[in-house]
């Protein structure tokens, strides 16, 4: 309990540091706890610790471990490939899902949504650096997909996603995430009102801070070694 309070409290003052240089106010920076491959337990801790929102990758991991915490309200993101077989139980029981990138999976997300829930809360997945071994839909395609995405009543489009190639060099890096706040601008001018921006795991969180990021998508750092 001690090391993971200590570690989301190390987190938290970091975000807070950084956006203090950046001028950034630290309450639009918010802290998403990739809990994948880490066992319920843990995310009990970071829970009881006062982490709210946590992100996992695998549908059935994310369903397994949603039945073990039932009795904790944890705000439950999706943030890995999705395949059609397996959106109408992410839809049932998530707040965001973080990977669009095909209108198929957005229209099935949207059609299973259960009435009595709000609309989940999704970010288009961007292949910003056009990496083969990526998902993620072309910046070329990404106006279309938003266009197509945006008339479905049981999601809600709020942002972009991505996932960096790994630089160690902090210009490097908010070269990149540049690119995504310029995109966000191209998109609201065309009349979106998109205000997330999910970008910046634990080796470029502070880029992405810098550039203004909604989310940091944090793991190791929060729960040590993955089993």
């Amino acid at each position: 309990m001690t090391f993971i309070r200590d570690k989301l409290q190390t987190i938290g003052a970091n975000i807070k540091r950084f956006s203090s240089v950046y001028q950034r106010s630290p309450n639009t920076v918010n802290l998403l706890a990739v809990s994948k491959k880490h066992r319920a337990d843990k995310i009990r801790q970071a829970f009881e610790a006062g982490q709210i929102a946590f992100g996992e990758n695998y549908a059935q991991e994310l369903l397994e471990k949603q039945k073990e915490l039932v009795d904790l309200d944890i705000e439950w993101h999706f943030i890995g490939p999705l395949q059609s077989n397996k959106t109408k139980r992410i839809a049932e029981t998530v707040s965001w899902v973080h990977t669009i990138d095909r209108f198929k999976i957005a229209k099935r997300l949207s059609d299973q949504r259960p009435d009595e829930l709000s609309p989940i809360s999704v970010c288009i997945q961007v292949n910003i650096s056009d990496e083969e071994s990526k998902s993620g839909v072309s910046i070329q395609d990404l106006p279309t997909l938003a266009k197509e995405i945006s008339t479905l009543s049981g999601i809600n489009f709020r942002g972009l996603m991505v996932i960096p190639p790994p630089k160690k060099d902090i210009e490097k890096q908010r070269t990149i995430f540049s690119k995504v706040v310029d995109l966000q601008k191209q998109l609201n001018k065309q009349g979106f009102n998109i205000d997330t921006l999910s970008m910046g795991m634990s080796h470029d969180m502070e880029a992405a801070i810098a550039e203004g990021a909604t989310i940091v998508r944090i793991g190791t750092a929060i729960f040590g070694d993955r089993e």
